[in-house]
């Protein structure tokens, strides 16, 4: 059964609203490896404790995902960072401090603790403080974390208008809705429709010329992705850290550039 719960949208959407509280029920649900769908900063969020083996389970059979796709988290706090990446280099650390809580996914060397699941069979995790109180308060009342990934099903792109739609596709799949309104970005979907994947390929910082430089780690690369009229994804910005040169995976909300210029003022 998938029960729904409407939250106070205008308190639910405001940054630094006090923790909402949620029914034990649910969260005693969610530590037994229940599935929560939550509105975030950015896009409505699929949520599960990662360091649940039957969550991480239905997550991907709610998704009708396969295993080998990396699992965003969202944190309750950056102070949290530690039980999940192995290294912070100082870069991430200084962006760490500029843009979080907010949208910038930070994709670092995992811990080795770290479940699998979660990091698609790689070596690394993305993480993310979201500027939004509820998926702040969840990952707290978890394991430090929760899983971000979005509430949509692979193939479908979750334009989400109501709560009804919500349920209504996910009816049996998950167990709780929260729904505090309508995502903030909606606007930015051309045609309703997000474009949730902005290139194969990867955006990479070039310290010399002071520009972001285009790199191919298969298939097109991301400026000309770009140059064919692909729009931005509504979510956040992912981008990954190798050592302190940032490299994009996919350009959301924060403009790239808006990164590189951070990091270039030193």
């Amino acid at each position: 059964m998938t029960r729904l719960i409407l939250l106070d949208a205008g308190r639910a959407n405001r940054s630094m609203a006090p923790a909402p509280r949620f029914p034990e029920e649910m969260i005693a649900s969610l530590r037994a490896g229940g599935t929560v769908i939550f509105p975030t900063d950015t896009l409505y969020g699929l949520g599960v404790d990662p360091r649940s083996e039957t969550g991480l389970k239905r997550l991907f059979a709610a998704k009708g995902r396969d295993r080998g796709k990396p699992i965003p988290l969202l944190l309750s706090e950056g102070e949290q960072v530690d039980r999940w990446a192995r290294h912070v280099p100082p870069a991430a650390a200084r962006l760490m401090g500029r843009f979080w809580p907010g949208a910038l996914t930070l994709v670092l060397l995992a811990d080795p603790g770290v479940h699998p699941a979660v990091t698609g069979g790689g070596d690394t995790v993305g993480l993310r403080v979201p500027d939004h109180p509820v998926p702040r308060a969840l990952a707290a009342l978890l394991s430090g974390a929760v899983t971000g990934t979005s509430a949509n099903r692979s193939g479908n792109p979750g334009a989400w208008g109501s709560a009804e739609e919500i349920v209504r596709e996910f009816t049996g799949a998950v167990d709780w809705v929260l729904w505090g309104g309508a995502p903030p970005h909606l606007e930015l979907r051309p045609g309703g429709v997000p474009p949730m994947e902005v290139a194969q390929g990867a955006v990479r910082a070039s310290r010399c010329r002071g520009t972001p430089a285009v790199g191919r780690t298969g298939g097109k690369a991301a400026g000309d992705a770009h140059r064919e009229g692909v729009a931005h994804s509504p979510g956040s910005t992912v981008v990954r850290m190798i050592d302190d040169d940032p490299v994009l995976l996919r350009e959301g909300v924060l403009p790239f550039r808006d990164i590189i210029e951070f990091l270039q003022r030193g």
